[in-house]
C-alpha cells in the first residue's frame, strides 16, 4: 500500500505543480528550457505511474474492504463511464464538445473516478480513484483562476472533430 501512496504522491504531485506553484513552474521552464522541463516532468510522471501500477497490484493481493457496493451501482458506473473516451478525445480534437465541457479531460477523469469509486470498495481503490478525483476537482477549480491557461496541442478546431 505504501508504494501505491508514494506513487500517487509523485504522479499527482507532478501534475499539481500548475495548481499549487505556477510561478515556480514558469521559473523552471525559463531556467531549464521547455524541453528539459518536459523531460523531467515526463520521467517523474512515469516513475509515479509505474509505482501506482505496481502498488495497486500488490495491494489487491491482500485487500482491505471498506464497503461492498450494491450490484445496481454497476449500471450507474457504466453510464458515467460512457462519455469518458469522447471527452478525452475532445481535449485534443477541439470542437463543440470541448467548448461545452470547457475542460473535457478533467471532466473525463472526474467521471471515471466517481464510477470506479461507486463499484470498488477496497482501501486501495479509495486511494487510487479518490486521489484522481481530488486532483481533477482541484485542477478544475485552479484552471478558472490561472492568468494564462496552458493550451493542449492537438488538431485544429473543427466541427468534424466531434
Amino acid at each position: 500500500m505504501s508504494i501505491l501512496i508514494l506513487g500517487l504522491i509523485l504522479f499527482l504531485g507532478v501534475h499539481s505543480v500548475s495548481i499549487f506553484a505556477p510561478a515556480w513552474r514558469n521559473t523552471q521552464v525559463e531556467r531549464r528550457g521547455e524541453r528539459v522541463w518536459k523531460g523531467i516532468y515526463g520521467l517523474a510522471s512515469l516513475a509515479g505511474l509505474l509505482m501506482v501500477i505496481y502498488g495497486f497490484g500488490a495491494s489487491r493481493q491482500t485487500p482491505v474492504v471498506l464497503y461492498t457496493p450494491t450490484p445496481a451501482l454497476r449500471h450507474v458506473a457504466l453510464l458515467l463511464v460512457l462519455p469518458v473516451f469522447p471527452l478525452l478525445f475532445a481535449a485534443y480534437l477541439p470542437g463543440r464538445m470541448k467548448r461545452a465541457a470547457e475542460h473535457p479531460m478533467l471532466l473525463a477523469v472526474i467521471l471515471w473516478s466517481i464510477a470506479h469509486l461507486l463499484t470498488n470498495g477496497t482501501l486501495a481503490d479509495a486511494f487510487l480513484f479518490g486521489g484522481f478525483l481530488t486532483w481533477a476537482v482541484a485542477d478544475r477549480i485552479s484552471v478558472k483562476h490561472r492568468a494564462v491557461p496552458h493550451s493542449i496541442p492537438g488538431a485544429p478546431p473543427g466541427a468534424l472533430n466531434d
